[in-house]
């Protein structure tokens, strides 16, 4: 039964699963659907854009005092797996429009190197700035945890915030705590235009 998380908690991930070091974090989100023009369609600039909002998910891993050592350390639709191994990124989605995940990321945790103590979920916005785009046009933004052994969700969180102007969306991190991994949801907005711009204030 999945754990149903609210902003701001911090729940144990292995601690409470043994024997787990492997898991599928499933990103996921819809384009607002609009009909024609009237206020929706100007407040989004024209019916029907909202369907071309290209949401990319990423990861970055950060080391003990929170940074990211460099561009190897950011996994995303242009550095699909981690040096060693322990982070595999599904590949870019284009659209998000149907139903479940729209980008995965398989992480070993038992493979993640010592010196790095935590992993941050990202989704931006692509070209957010020169294409008008924001969060307010994207609805059912989601992060969930699977067990793939089993193919178990063990926890679920739904971004239910208003993220209106937001261009980017620090959604959860699982980080280290003793020998055991634990896991925030975050669901932050913020209006960095790009993934460089969010690597940047972590570097």
């Amino acid at each position: 039964m999945a754990i149903n998380l609210q902003k701001g908690q911090r729940v144990d991930l292995t601690k409470g699963n043994p024997g787990l070091s492997k898991i599928m974090v499933g990103l996921g989100w819809d384009p607002v659907q609009q009909k024609g023009g009237g206020l929706l369609g100007s407040l989004f600039g024209g019916g029907g854009s909202g369907g071309n909002v290209d949401c990319d998910a990423s990861v970055l891993m950060l080391d003990e005092n929170g940074k990211v050592k460099g561009n190897s350390d950011v996994i995303y639709f242009g550095n699909l797996k981690s040096r060693d191994g322990s982070i595999q990124h599904s590949g870019d989605n284009l659209t998000g429009d149907g139903a479940g995940d729209d980008e995965q990321v398989f992480v070993e945790l038992a493979q993640v190197p010592a010196s790095v103590h935590k992993l941050v979920f990202v989704v931006n916005i692509y070209d957010a700035i020169k294409r008008k785009q924001h969060f307010g046009m994207i609805q059912n933004a989601f992060i969930r945890i699977v067990n793939p052994s089993s193919n178990e969700t063990l926890l679920h969180y739904n971004l239910t915030d208003n993220y209106n102007g937001m261009t980017s969306l620090i959604v959860g991190e699982l980080y280290r705590h003793g020998q055991e991994w634990k896991f925030g949801a975050i669901g932050s907005g913020t209006s960095a235009g790009s993934l460089g711009e969010v690597v940047k204030s972590y570097s």
